[in-house]
């Protein structure tokens, strides 16, 4: 039996409770209580592990990310993979942090020809129709796209009708959002990309049709920038160590950008997950699990003991798949 993904426009749906009935499990007791059965496991080939300079107590700065999965931003991320192979990034610093919004990293003399270090041999050049999946050019991707909507859409339709609305409304950003293998997603006309939730990681770029090579990465560390979606190329997310960018110094430059060299934080190196010794094993919940629905449920009607009134409802990104390390 194919199991069907969660639209979250659904969880919009719930009835609001009223305040004096029993309190229900909060979010993070139904993940505490999911069955090892509901836990993926994350392959270390598909982790990137940058080693920041240790912190001024001494402390050592890793951030875990998790590559984005096929067919997703597979040109991008195939440069990436290249990139962490050549150990190109060691030495290399963060170079930008913009309150509520990115931090970045890459090469401090990226802009300046005479000084930027020389990317690999064989790097792709990803065009822009790479930011949407076009679930039309394949029959499998688009069955698979019915697989996460249809059996879910008919009580959507009628939701929305007793709401007065028209259509299969997701948010402001897309008619329908979802969770596809662990990533959050939005579909709009037969088409499907990745959405900009704390935590992503993206390509940074100059101007259009420029679509970046992959060498410069930067990560959300604000309120989730939606209108960046389709714009720019997510290639993966944060899983473990983002507090070690969210709280660096914000820069005083334009765009948050460090003035000096002083400022810039050091890389000491940034590997494929599969190359680091010691590496815990990291595992997220299935988005296609109960313990996933029941997970998004609550997230989006708050019931347990603190909460006066559930908010009936909740957007993608306030919905964040739970990554952990293996147990």
């Amino acid at each position: 039996m194919r199991k069907a993904l969660i639209p979250f426009a659904l969880l919009a749906a719930a009835p609001l409770l009223a305040a004096d009935k029993p309190a229900l499990p909060a979010p993070s007791e139904i993940v505490a209580g999911a069955p090892r059965a509901d836990w993926t496991a994350i392959a270390a080939s598909d982790l990137l592990v940058m080693d920041l300079a240790p912190a001024a107590n001494g402390k050592p700065r890793w951030v875990v990310i998790q590559l984005m999965p096929a067919p997703f931003s597979q040109g991008w991320i195939g440069n990436i993979r290249k990139l962490a192979a050549a150990q190109w990034w060691d030495g290399l610093a963060v170079t930008r942090v913009q309150d509520n919004y990115v931090a970045q990293w890459g090469d401090p003399d990226g802009e300046d020809k005479a000084k930027a270090r020389k990317l690999p041999d064989g790097l792709a050049t990803v065009p822009e129709s790479g930011y949407m999946l076009d679930l039309q050019s394949d029959p499998a991707l688009l069955d698979r796209a019915a697989d996460m909507v249809e059996p879910l859409a008919a009580t959507m339709q009628t939701w929305f009708e007793t709401k007065g609305a028209s259509g299969l409304r997701g948010d402001r950003y897309a008619s329908l959002t979802l969770a596809w293998q662990g990533w959050p997603l939005a579909i709009e006309d037969g088409w499907a990309w990745p959405v900009h939730c704390y935590g992503m990681v993206g390509v940074g770029r100059n101007m259009s049709p420029d679509t970046g090579s992959g060498a410069e990465l930067y990560t959300v560390i604000g309120h989730a920038p939606r209108h960046l979606d389709r714009n720019i190329a997510l290639v993966g997310r944060v899983i473990e160590g983002i507090e070690h960018l969210s709280s660096l110094p914000r820069g005083t430059g334009p765009l948050g950008v460090y003035e000096s060299r002083a400022e810039q934080v050091p890389i000491t190196a940034i590997r494929l997950g599969s190359a680091v010794p010691g590496l815990p094993a990291y595992e997220y919940l299935s988005t296609e699990s109960e313990s996933f629905a029941k997970y998004a449920e609550a997230r989006a009607n708050r019931r347990d003991a603190f909460f006066i009134r559930p908010a009936g409802g909740a957007d993608i990104c306030n919905i964040p798949v739970p990554v952990r390390r293996a147990q």
